[in-house]
């Protein structure tokens, strides 16, 4: 087949997160790519395989307090804090722009207690336009909510259950890396009803300016995200696709079309790339056309032919 840029591919590249059907396994981050509309005047948004939006909180947040990002080598640590508008404010002010694309919109769920997740699911649940939630158990830059919530698998199942009991969207949980045993705490996200898993979220760092020895950081740490992190994430994907039933989506340092291509072999479903937006804007589609371009190097058909099929 052909599209718009004229580029060929003679496979099938959809995959299924549960109910939801995708044309391709790329999605962008959650916290990487606005709301899709900051990113319109780069990427043809309707080429992606998901749109995963901002963290959207109850009530609006205006995050942690600046300096709030570092570049490391090879990656970058954040203490953004979830600063977002809002869920209201989503649904009022940023969805509507996103429903004229053919492309699904997940929403990215963060509360501080299950309440407010349950409430959050609720109200997207309601609104046109939303096709599955990302649960977001896992921040590591607030004081309160995902993290208590991410490194406690009993607290996990609760929450997950909870959402599927007040949503018909597909219920996809992301998961903290900062957690001794990764399998176990997707083995809970399943337990309590969830459709899929998608880790890792950012690992825990900092960073110390010398001359003045502070932290570069107003929060102290952050996030840590990019290449640094990819074997590590690769590692726990593989571990938890291992363990559970359910699809597993790769997160962590995806960078080009190859990284990406690991994530899928080890057990992966689809990816999430998320640094490699602030490195260049069009990286998604990159990573879609080398995807492409492998499934034609190999002859295969259809890209699950390869999804999991890491030889040992």
């Amino acid at each position: 087949m052909t599209n718009q840029d004229n580029h060929i591919t003679q496979g099938n590249l959809n995959v299924e997160i549960g109910s939801l059907k995708l044309k391709n396994p790329v999605m962008t981050a959650s916290g990487t790519f606005g709301y899709g509309e900051e990113y319109a005047p780069y990427v043809d948004l309707n080429r992606l395989g998901a749109i995963i939006v901002k963290g959207l909180s109850l009530k609006p947040r205006l995050g942690n307090p600046s300096p709030r990002i570092m570049e490391t080598p090879a990656g970058m640590l954040n203490a953004i804090g979830l600063q977002n508008v809002g869920v209201k404010g989503f649904i009022e002010d940023k969805l509507p722009y996103l429903r004229q694309f053919d492309t699904p919109v997940i929403a990215n769920v963060y509360g501080e207690t299950v309440e407010e997740y349950l409430r959050v699911s609720e109200f997207l649940t309601a609104a046109e336009g939303i096709h599955a939630l990302e649960i977001n158990v896992s921040c590591p830059n607030v004081k309160k909510g995902g993290v208590a919530f991410g490194t406690d698998p009993d607290m996990i199942t609760e929450v997950t259950a909870g959402v599927k009991k007040v949503t018909d969207l597909p219920v996809i949980v992301k998961l903290s890396p900062n957690v001794t045993d990764i399998a176990a705490m997707a083995k809970a996200a399943e337990d309590g009803g969830a459709d899929a898993v998608s880790l890792i979220n950012t690992i825990t760092g900092m960073s110390v300016d010398v001359e003045r020895r502070i932290p570069h950081l107003k929060n102290i740490t952050g996030g840590l995200s990019g290449p640094a992190i990819k074997p590590i994430a690769l590692r726990m994907v593989w571990q938890a696709a291992t363990r559970v039933h359910i699809p597993v989506i790769g997160i962590g340092g995806i960078m080009s079309a190859a990284d990406a291509l690991e994530f899928l072999i080890v057990g992966a479903r689809a990816i999430q790339a998320g640094t490699a937006n602030f490195v260049d804007p069009r990286a998604t589609i990159s990573i879609i056309e080398g995807i492409e371009a492998y499934m034609n190097r190999h002859n295969f058909v259809d890209i699950n032919e390869f999804v999991g099929s890491l030889k040992i």
